[in-house]
């Protein structure tokens, strides 16, 4: 029987792909890999999409996030509907 949403245990220990198989790793070591993934990946392929229901400025750092770490133009949100 599977627990309700609420009741479900909280994802403590991060885990990498090592050989295809997620295995326990140190949050240094996950945050390392995770950096390391998204640095291989910017400009055009990336992009991020935020919500009207946001902070205006939580969208503002959103977008300065994707244009100076990530390099990418691509920004939009449901601001306009």
């Amino acid at each position: 029987m599977e627990l309700p949403r609420k009741t479900r245990p909280r994802l403590t220990t991060p885990y990498v792909r090592h050989n295809g198989e997620l295995v326990p790793a140190t949050w240094d070591e996950a945050l390392d890999r995770a950096a390391e993934g998204l640095s291989r990946h910017t400009g055009t392929s990336y992009g991020m999409f935020s919500c009207s229901k946001a902070t205006n400025e939580m969208n503002f750092l959103a977008q300065k996030f994707a244009r100076l770490v990530m390099e990418s133009n691509n920004i939009d949100s449901c601001n306009r509907t």
